[in-house]
Parts: C-alpha cells; sequence; structure tokens
C-alpha cells in the first residue's frame, strides 16, 4: 500500500501512526478555549487537529418531532434534538482561520470535517490540506463526490456502513479523482464499548478496499487504540477536551492532553514493536547467546572415566556443546583430564 502525504506528514506502514486530535464541540462555544486545545493538541505530539465545519441549518431542520429527538437512554445528549444538539456543538464559521493559523504557527496539521457543499467551498478558501467525511455522512454520495473532486486526500470514517455501501463510497471517491483515500474503522457509539469495536476488521477492509485502514476511536483509554496499530492501522483519531470536568457535547469521550500524549507514545511503541517476520538472535540479542544453558563437566574426571548424569549437568553460561547432545554424550568416555567447570566440546569424547 503506498504512503499519503497528508499535509506534509507521510502516512503509511513505514511511519508511525498519524494522530489526530478532535475538537468537535469541546470548545463550549469559546474561542479561547478552542485555541487553548491547539495548543494542548500540539503539545501531546499529536500530527493534526480536526474540527468540524457546520452549522446547525446545514444539518438538519429545527423540528421537535420524535425523529428529529435524540431518545436512547444511553446517549450523553439524550432528550435534546438534533438541532438544538447542533447549535451547542458547532465551530462558528469565523473561528476556523484563528484555529487554522494558530495549529499551523505551532506545527500541526489543521484540517476539517465538511458536512455540506458550502462547507467544502468554505474549507478551500483555508486551504486546508485535506477533508475527513464523517460516519454519519459516508452514504452522502454527492458530498463524497464533492470533496473527491478537490482532488485532496480523504479520510472516511466508516462507522455503521456495510460493506457494500463502503463500496459504493469508495467507488465514488475515486471516479471523481479521489486518489489518495484512507478509511477508518469506527463504531458510532458515544462511548464505544471494546467488545463492540471490531478491529479485527481492520485488515480485512485493507485488504477488501485496497486502502490504508485506521480507526476512529470512541472507546475510553488507549487500549483499543494501540492494538489497532498491531492490526495495521496507520491513522488514530481521538477527541481531545481540555478536562473532562469541563463539560460539553463530547467530553465523556475525549481524552485529556496527559491521555492522548500517552495515546501518541503507546501507538508509536507498538509500530516500532511490530517490526517484521524474524527468528533467531537479533543484533541485540547476540551478546546475551553466552548466558544460554550448554552443556558443562559438573565434577572433575580422568581420562578414560565415563561422562554421566553425575558429572555432567546442562547449565548457564552458554559455552558449551547444546544441551541437545546430552543424552547423546552420557556412557561416551572422557578423553582427558577435565576440571569441575570446563565446558565440554567434542575434543573432550
Amino acid at each position: 500500500m503506498k504512503e499519503i502525504d497528508l499535509g506534509g506528514q507521510k502516512v503509511g506502514k513505514n511511519n508511525p501512526p498519524f494522530i489526530i486530535a478532535e475538537m468537535s464541540g469541546n470548545h463550549n462555544q469559546s474561542l479561547e478555549k478552542a485555541l487553548q486545545i491547539v495548543d494542548a493538541a500540539a503539545e501531546t505530539g499529536a500530527n493534526a487537529l480536526k474540527i468540524q465545519t457546520y452549522t446547525a441549518d446545514t444539518m438538519t431542520l429545527d423540528e421537535a418531532k420524535n425523529e428529529f429527538m435524540i431518545t436512547d437512554a444511553k446517549s450523553p445528549w439524550k432528550n435534546k434534538t438534533l438541532y438544538e444538539l447542533y447549535q451547542e456543538a458547532y465551530t462558528p464559521w469565523e473561528w476556523h482561520e484563528p484555529i487554522f493559523r494558530r495549529a499551523r504557527e505551532l506545527g500541526i496539521i489543521p484540517f476539517s470535517t465538511p458536512f455540506d457543499e458550502t462547507a467544502v467551498d468554505f474549507l478551500e478558501t483555508l486551504n486546508t490540506p485535506f477533508y475527513k467525511i464523517a460516519s454519519f455522512e459516508n452514504n452522502d454520495i454527492p458530498l463524497i463526490k464533492k470533496v473527491a473532486s478537490t482532488g485532496k486526500p480523504m479520510i472516511i470514517s466508516t462507522g455503521m456502513a456495510t460493506a457494500a455501501e463502503l463500496d459504493e463510497t469508495v467507488k465514488a471517491a475515486r471516479e471523481v479523482g479521489c486518489k489518495d483515500l484512507i478509511l477508518l474503522k469506527c463504531t458510532s457509539t458515544y462511548p464505544a464499548s471494546p467488545n463492540n469495536t471490531n478491529i479485527i476488521t481492520i485488515p480485512h477492509m485493507k485488504d477488501l478496499f485496497q486502502v490504508q485502514v485506521g480507526l476512529s476511536d470512541h472507546t475510553l483509554g488507549t487500549g483499543v487504540a494501540v492494538a489497532s496499530v498491531s492490526l495495521g492501522a496507520t491513522v488514530i483519531e481521538k477527541h481531545l477536551t481540555l478536562d473532562r470536568r469541563d463539560g460539553g457535547v463530547d467530553s465523556t469521550f475525549s481524552m485529556e492532553p496527559s491521555e492522548m500524549e500517552s495515546l501518541v507514545e503507546e501507538t508509536k511503541r507498538a509500530w516500532q514493536a511490530m517490526g517484521m517476520v524474524h527468528y533467531g538472535p537479533t543484533n541485540k540479542e547476540k551478546s546475551s547467546l553466552q548466558f544460554r544453558r550448554s552443556i558443562y563437566v559438573s565434577k572433575d574426571v580422568k581420562k578414560g572415566d565415563i561422562f554421566t548424569e553425575d558429572n555432567l549437568r546442562v547449565i548457564r553460561p552458554g559455552y558449551g556443546l547444546s544441551p541437545k547432545y546430552y543424552e547423546k554424550i552420557l556412557g561416551k568416555q572422557v578423553k582427558n583430564d577435565m576440571k569441575s567447570g570446563t565446558p565440554l566440546t567434542w575434543d573432550n569424547l
């Protein structure tokens, strides 16, 4: 699978995981807090900061009918209308430019998730380097085509989508000109539970669609993300908040800065540990070979004596014959006088 350039950073199996800090609505309608989240994301070592570009009116209708209500008892947004949720969570469009500017000043890549065609046009004026499609929009083929027509890399979350639906999405993006595409395995529950995350899908999805695959992770902690790297995930996306106690629409399943820093470090370690298929001592292990077990004379013996379990032992260090020869050597005649603590060689038989 070819490497993909995301805002000047290479993404692929030969590079550490590309970590995306998702701001979402954790700014709680404060530009000052939004900029503080940018600062925190940069300090954690994340590669990119993602925001979302929509308004309540571009997302839904201002209706209180049952189908526009969030009724799931486990949802952090229970009893809100969709319109109310998006009014609370959206990032004002006039904030985008200062957020992008701050991120670039700090060396972290800013980009966004557009939710309709007007958002794409707006983000083009900010020169966003690539785009993200959210899980709930991965079936919006007109939006997919609009984004793909920019020619920029696309990251698409796959929550809820069947393989057939993803096939339609991927084909639509490619037909319109998207050459660089990354899919993110995603479970669209908030928070998500590890036992409902099914990250074993990652290598299957990679083979099925011939694209790089990552993880958009709504679970708590770092375990699922770290495990996904061992399955080939090249991109990890996690929500970031300054402090979960601040509240907000996504705070309950967002990482705090110290946790995001740990995510960056631990996913990199997981990537480093994968290495390649290898047997035998590594270069670093070669100096340890001397401490393996081998056959030693454990009591003084004279020429003509017989090697027995009483005068031979398999012990550390490893300067004698391999232990696999121990049973064959028992009963053999001693060729020359030997002191206890002498490593056995074929010349001693």
